[in-house]
């Protein structure tokens, strides 16, 4: 009898910087398998921008045949501009997604703290030890972004204990 071995990508949205982690999950292990982020510059037109991300994000899917994807639900509510350009970066990721026909659930920051570390009000630096002692890191993963990536990916692990049909 095989081992159930499921890829999970997890993305943290954004336009300047995508973060992508990406993890596998073999019987009760969890490792991390790639992590980073898709970086586009200010000086392109938005719409290169995002063919930028799409064209990366295939990529990585193309590479890393995720059997799910898992993104953190955006939140702003401060800067409304910069909440409708991530947006529109969120709509070229997830039909680059669903194009593959991949599952793909997602989680609100709260959920993700509360999955990670059982506290919904967790600091990034509470979120990151959490990350490097479930994949066994040696370092925090840098930038960020990835970091963040991971932490969505992990979330998706426990999404069928959560009821997701997957």
């Amino acid at each position: 009898m095989g081992v159930n071995k499921r890829i999970i990508l997890g993305i943290d949205p954004g336009y300047a910087r995508v973060g992508y982690g990406i993890i596998v999950v073999t019987g009760g292990k969890i490792s991390m398998v790639d992590c980073g982020v898709i970086e586009t510059v200010a000086s392109l037109d938005f719409e290169q921008r995002l063919k930028l991300i799409y064209t990366k994000l295939e990529y990585l899917l193309k590479t890393f045949k995720p059997n799910l994807v898992c993104y953190e639900d955006i939140f702003f509510y401060k800067n409304v501009k910069t909440g409708i350009a991530v947006s529109k970066a969120l709509g070229a990721i997830l039909l680059t997604i669903v194009q593959k026909n991949i599952p793909i659930l997602n989680f609100t920051p709260l959920q993700i703290k509360q999955s990670l570390t059982g506290y919904g009000r967790a600091d990034k630096r509470q979120m990151q030890k959490v990350i490097k002692m479930v994949l066994k890191l040696k370092e925090i993963p840098q930038p960020d972004d990835a970091a963040d990536a991971l932490a969505i990916a992990i979330c998706g692990v426990g999404a069928k204990l959560l009821g997701y049909n997957l």
